[in-house]
């Protein structure tokens, strides 16, 4: 066998697992054995399945909500991208674990799961597009708050448009050379490709996201909260930290399995991205339905009403040099 082959054939798993590889081959006995040793696999797939079937439906309600009922103003623009992006990464990781483990559970490994391939980059494409939408969502935050003047002058109409916009096209730039240089070439360049996505994920954007979001809380710790719009600021603050403990867990698997494979922490790091994903709308509702009033703190109003003053929050919209916008449409 080419030395060369050995280097560049197990890159896939680096990713992701093929299941049941170890059961083909094999006698009935042997496979039996193999379908009980991935009951735990099955319970976790399972868990991480259903996590994205109730995600689903907390960001279709507000794509729904952002695209047809609120007004716009340029915060609302990331975070439609934002929930673009966790309802494309729930619903494909959706399909990746049903391929999966429907020949886990009938213990046999049909063609149909040559597509485990093009569904995982995609979970790549769209995990990593909400990393970047983050990252971007903090910068700008930060920099309105250390330069209000050039927000209500200078800011570029569009410029949430074009950052986003120039987000995706990075992310499916990476995702389709790990897609054909690594799933189907299994080309040595592989390594190189992981690398860089690697380092872009967790070196540069992550840290950005962290310096921001510091930067933003010590600068707002020592003014007002009146003049900001802190409903907004709030959901940008738990947004990260939800990042970092569900979503980073898997940048890190992918990092260290370069080096060396391990199968259960997988399933794991996909449940936690996939909380992360899910979690958003919980996030939206809570800030915007928190009340704090004579000293006693609770949660009321209706989810609407909640996701308003979440996403039309006026302080934001005078503090970027935009007129207060739309209440909602009855």
């Amino acid at each position: 066998m080419d030395p060369q082959s050995n280097h560049t054939t197990p890159v896939w798993h680096v990713l992701s697992p093929m299941p049941m590889e170890s059961a083909v081959g094999g006698d009935g006995h042997n496979m039996t054995g193999v379908c009980v040793q991935r009951i735990p696999e099955i319970i976790t797939g399972s868990t991480t399945l259903l996590i994205c079937l109730c995600g689903l439906v907390g960001n279709g309600a507000i794509l729904w909500l952002l695209s047809c009922r609120l007004g716009r103003n340029p915060f609302s623009a990331y975070l439609l991208n934002l929930a673009v992006a966790d309802t494309c990464f729930l619903l494909c990781t959706s399909v990746f674990l049903v391929v999966y483990l429907v020949p886990v559970l009938s213990c046999f490994q049909p063609e149909v799961l040559q597509v485990l391939q093009l569904f995982h980059c995609m979970v790549l494409l769209t995990y990593s597009t909400s990393l970047y939408l983050l990252t971007a969502i903090s910068v700008e935050r930060c920099v309105c708050v250390l330069w209000p003047f050039w927000c209500r002058c200078h800011r570029p109409r569009l410029l949430s448009a074009v950052v986003c916009s120039l987000l995706w096209a990075l992310a499916c730039v990476l995702a389709a050379l790990v897609y054909f240089v690594c799933d189907l070439r299994h080309s040595e360049g592989c390594w190189m490709v992981l690398g860089s996505l690697c380092f872009l994920n967790f070196c540069f954007f992550t840290p950005c996201m962290v310096l921001s979001n510091v930067i933003l809380f010590v600068k707002l710790r020592r003014s007002s909260w009146q003049h900001h719009p802190a409903r907004l600021y709030a959901v940008i603050f738990v947004a990260m930290l939800s990042f970092l403990l569900f979503g980073i867990p898997l940048s890190i698997h992918v990092f260290l399995n370069i080096f060396s494979y391990i199968r259960c922490v997988f399933e794991v790091c996909l449940l936690l991205a996939s909380v992360n994903s899910s979690i958003n709308p919980v996030i939206y509702v809570l800030v915007g339905s928190y009340k704090k009033s004579r000293g006693l703190q609770s949660f009321r109003g209706s989810v609407k009403v909640a996701l308003q003053k979440v996403f039309e929050d006026r302080a934001d919209s005078q503090e970027v040099g935009e007129t207060p916008v739309m209440e909602v449409a009855a």
